[in-house]
């Protein structure tokens, strides 16, 4: 099955019943920190609070600022390093569809848990938008089953200022939202700096998770993490320089 936006339905719903190998995701996980190496450190004390939420079953809505074509290594990186290490296996990415075009590499995809994304500014807008509340369906749908979400919800890399977060996108709290009404979850932010010169040794900040409610509205949930996804990657930025 071709991951191409014509095939949407069939795709989102074959991603609805998708399941991870999970010792094979657990591997690839510990390989890419053993590789990469995150420095991963934690905002206001929250390292506590996210083994409680993962305890808890609690679902965890991960946005990580994006920077490079690397940060989702990082990203899987720094959760084997992290209390959501328990989660692995039962995390979800989304990813932009066309990188699901080489069959070797979707099928690592497939492995990390990835869901492609038809991005409107790749595609028909208007057809990207049918899909898109698909893909955001399913993200709700596999959340209540008990995975976690991680997004990128600035939509593409920021290239302009990396100090400064891009305008988010509101998909990661309709999902949350969507969740919140039959499930336990949580907006986790984790910012990401690179040194100069590698990619090896990034500073990775994970926040305090954010318990969202099924009457919130997504603006509201939108706002709050953009300023604690800000704090998480200046905090990240700061560290980066040591």
């Amino acid at each position: 099955m071709a991951v191409t936006l014509e095939n949407a339905d069939d795709v989102y719903g074959y991603y609805a019943e998708h399941r991870q190998p999970r010792l094979k995701a657990r591997f690839a996980h510990f390989a890419l920190a053993a590789k990469f190496r995150p420095r991963v450190s934690y905002a206001d004390d929250s390292r506590p609070e996210l083994a409680q939420a993962v305890k808890e079953q609690v679902r965890l809505v991960i946005c990580i600022n994006h920077l490079a074509d690397t940060d989702q290594y990082i990203a899987a990186a720094a959760v084997a390093r992290s209390p959501i290490r328990a989660l692995i296996g039962r995390i979800r990415v989304l990813a932009k569809n066309d990188l699901f075009d080489d069959p070797r590499q979707r099928a690592n995809l497939d492995m990390m848990g990835c869901i492609p994304v038809f991005r409107a500014r790749d595609n028909d807008p208007e057809t990207a938008a049918a899909a898109s509340r698909r893909m955001i369906a399913v993200c709700v749908e596999r959340g209540v089953g008990g995975d976690s979400i991680a997004v990128f919800p600035e939509g593409t890399r920021n290239d302009a200022d990396p100090s400064t977060l891009l305008p988010l996108a509101s998909g990661f709290g309709q999902i949350a939202v969507g969740i919140a009404a039959q499930a336990p979850v949580a907006v986790v932010p984790m910012g990401i700096a690179y040194r100069a010169g590698t990619r090896v040794g990034a500073a990775v900040v994970l926040g305090r998770p954010r318990v969202v409610s099924a009457d919130e509205a997504v603006a509201d949930v939108t706002g709050a993490l953009r300023d604690r996804l800000q704090h998480a990657v200046d905090l990240a930025r700061a560290r980066s320089a040591h």
